[in-house]
């Protein structure tokens, strides 16, 4: 069963193979979804264009998401080619890498309006931009991180940006309710992601991650892909404003310890 036949998605933050934003793009595309895939610069021109290809994706264009002309470029293309969308994907977050290390306090203004403008304000200017073309009945969905709610060490200015990007979330589903247009945000576990290479200490949070999970096991960008079709699907038609976890449990916790320290200690 194609849950996403007959509907077009644009999917913005496509990266490389790796990234949240491909393995959601990999998703719709099993489930029928005509698609779009917008990347960040000509840098990442090269590993993007043949992953599009390899969906048979003709619609990819870059869009530097911190230009309010950049993404109207790109909106005015994605009307001439689809004329009306009924999925859009943000799955972009930047903050400068010396942001992502030592005390939060030591965050710059630039940093902190750079994390700002691109991981946060960047959904609210697409959703704008978008907002006339949007069908009833469709989907806006972000990626953010539970960083927003507790302290994840390093990830500092980012962290502050995500909590501001779910309330954005929220206050986007509340305009968007009136026109039958849903906005949700994903909360992924750990992923080794091009962004999260860029934060000092990820590679031990994410060895002891699975470890630490109640599932104990690891997020991959399909696990991610999947929940992100049920969310732009007719299944989750009454599920707005909600921040999704997909991270095998382990925001549940109150006090994360390894599951083999737990048994040795008993």
């Amino acid at each position: 069963m194609q849950l996403l036949a007959g509907k077009t998605a644009l999917i913005f933050g496509v990266a490389n193979k790796r990234s949240i934003a491909w393995g959601i793009a990999q998703a719709f595309h099993q489930h029928g979804a005509r698609l779009g895939l917008s990347y960040a610069g000509p840098a990442l021109e090269r590993r993007v264009r043949p992953l599009a290809e390899s969906l048979g994706v003709s619609f990819v264009e870059p869009c530097d998401v911190g230009s309010d002309e950049e993404i109207a470029r790109v909106a005015e293309k994605a009307r001439s080619a689809f004329g009306e969308i009924d999925i859009l994907v943000h799955s972009i977050g930047f903050a400068l890498r010396e942001e992502l290390q030592g005390p939060y306090y030591n965050t710059s203004r630039e940093g902190f309006h750079v994390a700002m403008d691109i991981s946060v304000y960047s959904f609210v200017a697409l959703a704008r931009a978008f907002q006339p073309m949007l069908r009833p009945g469709g989907a806006l969905l972000t990626l953010t991180y539970y960083g927003s709610e507790k302290v994840a060490p390093n990830y500092n200015v980012m962290g502050v940006a995500k909590a501001a990007l779910e309330a954005s979330t929220r206050y986007l589903a509340y305009d968007f309710g009136p026109h039958n247009v849903r906005v949700n945000a994903i909360s992924a576990g750990p992923i080794r992601t091009l962004a999260a290479a860029g934060v000092t200490g990820f590679k031990d949070m994410y060895r002891q991650f699975a470890e630490t999970a109640p599932l104990g096991q690891e997020i991959t960008i399909e696990d991610v892909g999947n929940t992100a079709v049920y969310l732009c699907s007719d299944l989750a038609a009454k599920t707005t404003g909600e921040v999704v976890f997909v991270d095998a449990g382990y925001n549940i916790l109150g006090v994360p310890v390894k599951r083999r320290e737990m048994e040795e200690n008993d």
